[in-house]
Parts: structure tokens; C-alpha cells; sequence
């Protein structure tokens, strides 16, 4: 009986021991996640100084900006899937060196192709850092309330990530040469490499089988030809090298998704997909990223063009829906627990389309105080929606297949944002563009550049000059309000179809019977036979 006491006694203290270092793991989670974040953004304010540097033709800078994002969509469910099969902790910290000597190498880039090359190997090792920080956090909060709580944290240092990016960019420009927005990555990874192989546990998913390589290379080539099509499509190249990419992307996923159904041991298990919480919140993070990041960009030119706002200005304008969002995630465990998820994840998505529909009276006049109550509401109730879809999809997801799962949620995330650029950028331009077919004293050839974009059209303002430029500013002016608000009911609509898709969600949190912290004691039986093997050794 001593024996058994002892056993029991000692899997209680590891017990403890790791639920204790369960929010270390957290923290370091969430520098992982926070260093992608910021990569993800950093550079867009180092794009002129690149470009006087490096002199890169249109299509060259074109691939420096896009291939970061391109490369890490595609690899999304290659290396979460990876990670079930050789274990996560692995993927990640390869992810960690990775990520160390691509950055190291774009900072010292001398040409752009280098530059290129650099943040394509960036974009890998995002692949392997982004789905294994969601399948580790699956792994060590197996309390589902628990494990909501860090859900939210995980969520608002995503939001920090997107926002810190480009102050922090705009900050070492100011002091420093472009590359060093690249270089503050390799301090962060000399430490979290040796921490996070001390902290972090390793975990594996189900390893029957072999690993579907052609699966997870046509998932690759298929992501990354969608994600090519739908980011052309959203800079207005509606042509071959837009249409292409899309046909063949979707063509690839077809077949990957027909693969996986015939396999016994498929890299995806598609049965998740049948599970209608795990369907709906990945349907839900799409819709919410397409508003979330269409939204973003628009507001962010209104920003700039329409009040006339530096850069650095409109980032702080934005900064308030960031804060929003980080309050919204801290607070999501408890909302989650009170609400339930269909009930959270509906009201998330129509506080944004009140905050969307309150948008709608932005003017050619600055109002600051609408802005700041639009903002905060759009930034509270879109991560409200993320916080409840992510928790719900994670939940639902077996725990082998926490790494397939994340990639599939990371995967959505990213499908979303480029199809949001593309869907209401094309909205945006196809409501902005009519008006100005006919201004007075303008030349048609002029009228019809005008209509590319706002910028384009204050540029040909100015060389036109007279009555005839300051005529088609305040037209285009107009016209790119009208289209705002054109976009910003079309989105409006969007969120109202997700509020209507989140009734599917379960009502309730089911937690299990399970309390937080407590410990399963083994059986005599295996306390027996833990001994025997002991004293076998």
C-alpha cells in the first residue's frame, strides 16, 4: 500500500510541477506567435527604403512584399500535419532556427533577389511556428476553461503583433538602415531556441501510417496558386495570371480533398469537417478576416487621402481597434463560459455590423469621435468572433489531430484575409469608378486613369492643375467616399451572414466533467506494474 501511495504521491508532484509551467509554455507561445505577427507587417514601412536601395523592378518588389505571406499560407497544413507525425516541439524550434538565419540573411541582402529568397525562407519558418503554437497550447490545457483563458492571451498578442509591426518598423527606420527591421528577430530567437527546447513539452498525434507526402505537397501547391489568384484579384489584375492560378489552385485542392477521403491514414482526417462546430468556426474565422482586413486597408487610405493623415498618424488612428481587440481577447475565457459559444460568436459579428453601418456617416470631414467609437467597437467584436471561433475549432478537433486542426484554422485565417482584399477592393473600385467618367474639363484618357485609384487621381489632379484639377480631386474625393460606404454596407452584410452561421455553434461550453488542476491517479494495478518495470531497468 506504501508503494502505491508513493506512486501516486509522485505522479501528483509532476502533476503539479508541469500545470505550473503550463503558463511558462504559454509565455513562450506567445513570443513565437508575436515575432510571426510582426514579420508579417514590419516591412510594409520599409518598402521605399528597399526600394531606393535595392532599386527592385515592379514585379521583383511585387514578390518582396506578397512572397512572405504566400509561402507561409502554403505550408500552413504541411507542417502542422508534420508536426502530428514527428512531434510539434521539433517543427517548432526548427521553425525558430529557421526563422533566425532568414532574417539574418534578408538584413544582409545586397540584391532583391536575395531579399526574395530571404523572405521566402521567412515564410517557412512561419509555416512551422504558427499551427504548432496552437497544437502545443491543444496539448498542455487539456481543461477546456483553462485552456480558453489562453486562447484569449494567444489571441490579443496575435492583435499587439499586427499592430506593434509597423510602429516598430516606422521606429528603427528613423535610426537605423531597412534592414534592421529584419534583425531584431535574431536576439529574440538565440533565446527562444535553448528556452523553448528546456519549457516546452514535445507531443505527437496519431502515427498509424505513413505520412502523405504527395498530400501535403499537393495542399502546398494548391494553397499557394489560391492564395497567388485571390492576391492578384485584390490588386485589380483581373487577366491570365489571375484566373490561372486560381483554376489550378482549386483544381489541386479538389484532388488533395478526393486523396485524403480514399486514404486509411489521410494527413487530414476530413470527418472534422462533418463535426458542424468545427465546420462553422472555420467558416466563421473567414468571414471575420475578410471583413477585418478589407476593412483595414480602406479605412487606413480614407485615413491617408481623405483627412489627409501621415502614416504615423493613421497608424495611431487604428491603434484604438488594436486595443480593443487585446481587451476583447483577455476577456473572451469569461465571455465564452457566460455566453457560450453561439451565442458569442453571433454577437461578436453584430457588434461589427453595427460598428460597420456607424462607419457609414465618414465624410469628407475629419470625426474623430465617431471613428474612435467605430473602431473600438469593430476591434471588440471582431475578436470576440476569432476568440469564439478558434476555441470552438480547437475543441472540437480530436487532440491528435490539434496540428492538422491548427493549420486548417491558420489556413482559413489567411484565405480570408487575401479574399477580403480581394472581395471588397473590387466592391470598393466598382462603386469609385463611374463617377468620374465625366468631369468637367477633364479629358476622358485622364478621367478613366483617375478611376484606378484615389492616389492615382490626385496625382493627375495636380499635373492637370486649374479649375479642371481641383474639380477632379473633389470629385474623386467624393467618389472614394461614396465607394466607402458602398464597401462598408456590403461588409455589413457579410458580418450579418456569419451572425447567421454561428447558430450552428454549440450553445453551451461543454467543459466535461473534469476540474481544472485535478490529476487521474493511476490504478494499483499500474502503479504494480510502473514498479516492476523499475525494478526490471
Amino acid at each position: 500500500m506504501s508503494g502505491t501511495t508513493t506512486a501516486a504521491v509522485g505522479l501528483r508532484r509532476r502533476a503539479a510541477g508541469a500545470g505550473a509551467n503550463r503558463w511558462v509554455v504559454l509565455v513562450v507561445l506567445c513570443v513565437s506567435l508575436l515575432l510571426v505577427a510582426v514579420d508579417a507587417t514590419v516591412l510594409h514601412v520599409a518598402v521605399p527604403a528597399v526600394t531606393e536601395d535595392l532599386r527592385p523592378g515592379a514585379i521583383e518588389l511585387l514578390w518582396i512584399v506578397d512572397v512572405y505571406p504566400l509561402v507561409c499560407a502554403s505550408l500552413l497544413i504541411l507542417f502542422g500535419t508534420l508536426g502530428d507525425r514527428v512531434g510539434r516541439r521539433r517543427v517548432l524550434l526548427l521553425g525558430y532556427g529557421l526563422f533566425g538565419v532568414a532574417s539574418a540573411l534578408a538584413a544582409l541582402a545586397e540584391t532583391a533577389q536575395v531579399l526574395i529568397v530571404a523572405r521566402a525562407l521567412l515564410g517557412v519558418g512561419g509555416a512551422m511556428i504558427m499551427p504548432a503554437t496552437l497544437s502545443i497550447l491543444r496539448q498542455v490545457f487539456p481543461d477546456r476553461r483553462e485552456r480558453a483563458l489562453a486562447i484569449g492571451i494567444w489571441s490579443a498578442v496575435a492583435a499587439v503583433g499586427a499592430a506593434v509591426g509597423p510602429l516598430l518598423g516606422g521606429f528603427l527606420l528613423e535610426h537605423f538602415w531597412w534592414g534592421a527591421v529584419f534583425l531584431v528577430n535574431i536576439p529574440l530567437m538565440i533565446v527562444s531556441l535553448p528556452v523553448g527546447r528546456l519549457l516546452l513539452p514535445e507531443s505527437k498525434g496519431d502515427r498509424n501510417g505513413p505520412w502523405d507526402v504527395v498530400g501535403a505537397l499537393l495542399a502546398a501547391a494548391g494553397l499557394f496558386a489560391l492564395v497567388l489568384g485571390v492576391k492578384r484579384l485584390g490588386s485589380g489584375d483581373l487577366d491570365v495570371y489571375s484566373v490561372v492560378p486560381l483554376l489550378a489552385g482549386a483544381l489541386l485542392v479538389v484532388l488533395f480533398v478526393r486523396r485524403q477521403r480514399r486514404l486509411k491514414h489521410p494527413l487530414v482526417d476530413l470527418r472534422m469537417f462533418a463535426r458542424p462546430a468545427f465546420s462553422t468556426s472555420v467558416g466563421c474565422i473567414v468571414l471575420a478576416m475578410l471583413a477585418l482586413v478589407g476593412l483595414e486597408l480602406i479605412a487606413a487610405q480614407y485615413l491617408q487621402l481623405v483627412l489627409g493623415l501621415s502614416p504615423l498618424e493613421t497608424g495611431l488612428r487604428l491603434l484604438p481597434l488594436t486595443v480593443a481587440a487585446m481587451a476583447a481577447g483577455l476577456a473572451g475565457a469569461r465571455m465564452l463560459r457566460r455566453f457560450g459559444p453561439r451565442r458569442m460568436v453571433s454577437l461578436g459579428f453584430c457588434l461589427t455590423a453595427v460598428a460597420v453601418v456607424l462607419l457609414t456617416a465618414m465624410g469628407g470631414e475629419d470625426n474623430t469621435g465617431l471613428l474612435l467609437f467605430g473602431f473600438v467597437l469593430l476591434g471588440f467584436g471582431l475578436e470576440t468572433t476569432l476568440f469564439g471561433a478558434y476555441e470552438s475549432m480547437l475543441s472540437e478537433a480530436p487532440p491528435e489531430q490539434a496540428g492538422g486542426a491548427a493549420a486548417i484554422g491558420e489556413t482559413s485565417y489567411q484565405l480570408g484575409a487575401g479574399i477580403g482584399i480581394a472581395l471588397l477592393g473590387s466592391v470598393m473600385n466598382a462603386a469609385y469608378a463611374p463617377g468620374l467618367s465625366s468631369v468637367p474639363g477633364v479629358p476622358a484618357s485622364a478621367s478613366a486613369a483617375a478611376g484606378h485609384s484615389l492616389g492615382e487621381a490626385y496625382e493627375i489632379a495636380d499635373r492637370l492643375g486649374g479649375p479642371a484639377g481641383v474639380a477632379l480631386r473633389r470629385t474623386a474625393q467624393e467618389c472614394f467616399v461614396h465607394g466607402l460606404h458602398v464597401t462598408l454596407l456590403v461588409s455589413a452584410g457579410l458580418l450579418l451572414l456569419g451572425a447567421a452561421m454561428a447558430l450552428r455553434l454549440p450553445r453551451t461550453m461543454q467543459c466535461g466533467d473534469e476540474e481544472p488542476g485535478t490529476v487521474e491517479l493511476p490504478s494499483p494495478r499500474e502503479v504494480s506494474e510502473s514498479r516492476e518495470s523499475r525494478v526490471t531497468a
